[in-house]
C-alpha cells in the first residue's frame, strides 16, 4: 500500500510539472494530494459514479472523467500547495495523472 501510495505521489507530481494550469509547492505535497485522492476516490468515488451512470453509459464512460475531475477539485480544497487553476485543467489533471499512473506501475509492479 505504501509502495502504491509513492507511485500516485510520483505520478501526481510528475502530472503537475508537465501541466502549466497546475501548480504543486513540493513533493511533500504531492504526497499529500495522493493520499487525498485516494481517499476521495475510496469514501465520494463509488457514490459519485453510480450517481452519475446514466449520463456515463449515454457518453460512453467519457463522463467517468468529469466526477473524477470534481474529486481532484474537492482535494485541491483540502490541501495546501496544490492548486488548480481551472476545471478544464482538472480534467486534463485527471486523465494524464492516470496515464502516468498506470505506466508507472507498469514498470515498477
Amino acid at each position: 500500500m505504501i509502495w502504491a501510495w509513492m507511485i500516485n505521489s510520483v505520478s501526481v507530481y510528475i502530472t503537475s510539472k508537465v501541466l502549466n494550469g497546475v501548480e504543486i509547492k513540493n513533493f511533500w505535497s504531492a504526497v499529500w494530494v495522493a493520499a487525498g485522492i485516494s481517499l476521495a476516490n475510496f469514501l465520494l468515488g463509488p457514490i459519485l459514479h453510480l450517481l452519475a451512470l446514466p449520463i456515463t453509459i449515454i457518453t460512453f464512460g467519457l463522463f467517468a472523467l468529469v466526477v473524477n475531475a470534481l474529486l481532484v477539485k474537492l482535494v485541491d480544497e483540502f490541501v495546501d500547495g496544490f492548486k488548480i487553476k481551472s476545471f478544464g485543467w482538472a480534467i486534463a489533471f485527471s486523465f494524464i495523472l492516470s496515464i502516468i499512473s498506470s505506466v508507472l506501475f507498469k514498470i515498477f509492479t
